[in-house]
């Protein structure tokens, strides 16, 4: 089995994949913490012929977990952001001050669609675009949907947007202080995704394809106005293209991989962009 971490600042998620058949065959998550424990946080090491990870994390956590998993396993393997990777050169003028989930999610978005951009939805909203031929133009950086509900400190933290909410629904004026507040931390993650996206393509005269990864990824797609694909597993795709050691993954075949939409019109996006700024 191989074993695939994504270690963030708030949550570790983890799966298994089966190194002959490619197929994954469990997953799970856990809270990062300052000590991992075999057992609790993270499966059967006993099953595990390699470890691939990315991690945000604290140094600290990431050398205490690469300890703790070269006593049992023969190969681990931790992905770096680097000046350049997979034919994408890193945009950032410190290449390895990138996050490495990015980095991770910015691989694997070119190699499937060419010149991209890919959306994070996690604690933090990242949005990173690669032009075509593999130039990465660096990236945009948002509070996530559950640090800007944290920041207005007025007891709705833990009331969750629905994710199967309908788009028009949540773009609605609230009726109560949790919608209010759902409903406009909504309207501003999803507003400025689809600006930026907007600017950008406009700005290189490109339209790229989008692909949307993260927790609220599901949430933040209803309000998207413009074709894009959702790909969970998008920063184990990374991890996948960087270090592929199933046949699948030698052949270029990354794990639920999704069908990537054609993007509209260069034009129809600029139609729409020159009509925002009217308003």
């Amino acid at each position: 089995m191989i074993l695939d971490l994504d270690i963030g600042n708030t949550l570790s998620k983890w799966r298994l994949k089966d190194s002959a058949s490619s197929e994954i065959r469990s997953r799970g998550a856990v809270w990062t913490r300052e000590e991992w424990r075999p057992g609790s946080d993270i499966p059967d090491l006993d099953v595990v012929e390699a470890v691939r990870i990315s991690s945000v994390a604290r140094r600290a956590v990431l050398q205490d977990t690469v300890t703790l998993l070269r006593r049992r396993v023969g190969v681990v393997h931790v992905a770096r952001s680097t000046r350049e990777a997979l034919g994408v050169t890193n945009g950032y003028e410190e290449p390895g001050r990138l996050g490495v989930d990015r980095w991770m999610g910015t691989l694997a978005s070119y190699h499937l669609a060419g010149g991209c951009c890919s959306v994070d939805c996690g604690s933090a909203i990242t949005i990173d675009f690669v032009l075509p031929g593999g130039r990465h133009l660096g990236g945009y950086i948002l509070p996530g949907l559950r640090l800007m509900k944290e920041s207005l400190k007025l007891g709705t933290r833990n009331v969750a947007i629905d994710p199967d909410s309908e788009a028009d629904e949540l773009l609605a004026p609230g009726k109560n202080t949790v919608e209010a507040v759902n409903h406009g931390i909504y309207m501003a993650a999803v507003s400025a995704v689809n600006r930026i996206y907007a600017e950008v393509c406009d700005r290189e005269g490109v339209a790229m394809p989008l692909l949307l990864t993260g927790g609220d990824a599901r949430v933040v797609s209803r309000g998207m106005r413009v074709p894009h694909a959702l790909w969970p597993d998008m920063v184990y795709g990374g991890l996948e293209a960087c270090f592929p050691l199933t046949s699948a993954e030698r052949a270029g075949r990354l794990s639920g991989a999704p069908r990537v939409p054609a993007p509209v019109a260069l034009e129809k996006i600029r139609a729409g962009l020159a009509f925002s700024m009217l308003l």
